[in-house]
């Protein structure tokens, strides 16, 4: 592949700042695997190979991608040690708070771009189907460089301030993480007395799934990102009062409990709120409701076989939708995903009514040709009673 070059015309040197870090890490491999640049750095947790002085020396492009309430003063401490060699240069940040690391990168000589893709490292080479805000805070030179590179990720970027971007994402993300760390809290509380986590699980409604896979997700990851996003994001206190006090009204008019208290409910939490919405809003969230309850469904199907695909090839999934269609098995629904290594993955779910109409090896037989023909790698499959 050819680079993308830089102002200067040749392809620049990527340097990253904290490229130990889980995004450091996926933005090196998507650097040097997508755009065919090299890549330098150092992290903060002891890959020190390089001294700031080198960095900051050899980087045409410098990325600092580290923890939030680190951010603004490991940017200052960058731009004493270039001493104005960052003059040409373009730095840029990839945090989820973006006015404090702005301002840090404005302090420099440099030009600037802040960024947040608004989505955990993904397990795909590409930010293809995620969110990219993009802070332009001073950009000319580099302005060409920085549209080829943004294409490359085939993130959805959205250009906006970084003021904005900090108040729009104490209700996008430190509102919805607060509300579910508060959920968390109480099931950690109460749900042992009914049995635990699982024993809630064959009661579950589609709500209580989604809350719970979003919990879930949250509580596996780095609490430092989600305590930082709370604490270092000044617009978040405000929104998280405001729960407070709609669920502190919630809490009263249920200890009220006559039909005063329930009408007060109705009309401040669901009709004024729904007003809010407006009935369009209202219609495409509850059809996006019922297709993630369909989703999950068939993920929670009995019925299936779980195929890893060696190469992620034009025809792959022709060929493989062929071997079941040679042993007549009807096919209910098709889900792809990526494993943690990136392979691609097919959950195969299965009609019953034409599994019980065939013979019981059926499956088995499946699962052989798909391998033998070197089509897929099966891991897993089942055929429920």
């Amino acid at each position: 592949m050819t680079p993308l070059p830089g102002p200067s015309g040749t392809a620049p040197v990527v340097g990253i700042v904290g490229r130990r870090g889980a995004y450091g890490r996926w933005l090196q491999h998507f650097l040097e695997t997508r755009m065919g640049l090299r890549v330098i750095g150092r992290d903060p947790a002891g890959d020190e190979a390089l001294s700031i002085e080198e960095l900051v020396t050899r980087a045409d492009v410098l990325v600092f991608s580290a923890p939030i309430r680190l951010t603004p003063a490991l940017i200052a401490e960058y731009a004493r040690a270039a001493r104005g060699r960052e003059a040409g240069c373009l730095w840029m940040d990839l945090t989820s708070i973006k006015q404090g690391p702005v301002e840090a990168l404005l302090a420099s000589r440099a030009e600037v771009v802040g960024l947040h893709p608004m989505a955990a490292p993904p397990l795909i080479p590409t930010l293809q189907g995620r969110v990219m805000a993009v802070c332009p805070a001073r950009l000319d030179r580099w302005r060409t460089w920085l549209d080829g590179f943004l294409a490359a990720t085939r993130a959805e970027c959205i250009e906006v301030t970084p003021g904005h971007h900090d108040r729009a994402m104490a209700l996008v993300q430190g509102l919805t993480h607060a509300s579910h760390m508060a959920q968390a809290a109480v099931l950690r509380r109460q749900a042992p007395a009914l049995g635990g986590l699982e024993a809630l699980r064959p009661l579950r409604t589609v709500g209580h799934a989604l809350d719970r896979i979003v919990s879930a997700r949250m509580l596996a990851g780095n609490p430092g990102i989600y305590a930082d996003i709370q604490f270092d994001n000044p617009h978040v206190l405000p929104a998280v009062e405001l729960m407070a006090e709609a669920v502190g009204f919630l809490r009263d008019q249920l200890r009220r409990g006559d039909a005063e208290a329930r009408q007060a409910l109705r009309t401040r939490l669901l009709e004024e709120s729904a007003s809010f919405f407006g009935a369009p809003a209202l219609a495409a969230g509850s059809h996006d409701f019922d297709r993630l309850g369909y989703l999950l469904a068939d993920l929670e199907s009995p019925d299936f076989l779980s195929v890893f695909l060696p190469e992620d090839a034009p025809g792959s999934l022709c060929r493989l939708l062929h071997v079941f269609e040679e042993h007549a098995v009807n096919i209910e629904s098709i889900h792809s995903s990526r494993s943690p290594e990136g392979e691609l993955h097919f959950r195969i779910g299965l009609d019953r009514r034409s599994l019980d109409d065939l013979p019981a090896d059926t499956l088995a037989r499946v699962a052989k040709a798909l391998e033998t023909r070197g089509i897929g790698r099966v891991t897993a499959g089942h055929r429920g009673d």
